[in-house]
């Protein structure tokens, strides 16, 4: 059986990587990285008062990462532009767009006879 503090310990570790990753060479850390470590050390005698919301912040960053995963894996046009993500619909389904002619392109402009 694991001791409170390697559980603690074990924990702060799961939630950090769970965040999204900060350069080596930043100086300061970010705010949440910050309020965690003090948090956990703040805590460590009353360790299980927090661990079990601790977990469940934990269990929603997991499945906040999994969404977006979800997300960016069957919405593949979510951030494109309209024009983009017309053109790729199009293609979906078996078809081309036009290609567009402007006057500066030297296509058939209106303006000349």
């Amino acid at each position: 059986m694991a001791t409170p503090g390697t559980t603690v310990r074990s924990l702060y570790r799961s939630l950090l990587r769970e965040l999204p990753p900060r350069p080596i060479l930043a100086s300061p850390r970010a705010p949440l990285h910050q309020r965690l470590r003090d948090n956990f050390q703040s805590t460590q005698t009353s360790a299980d008062l927090h661990t079990a919301q601790a977990e469940q912040y934990l269990a929603y960053l997991r499945a906040q990462r999994t969404y977006v995963t979800l997300l960016e894996r069957y919405n593949p046009t979510i951030g494109m532009e309209e024009e983009e993500r017309v053109r790729l619909s199009a293609r979906r389904v078996g078809m081309n767009l036009p290609t567009e002619y402007s006057v500066e392109e030297g296509g058939e402009g209106q303006g000349k006879n």
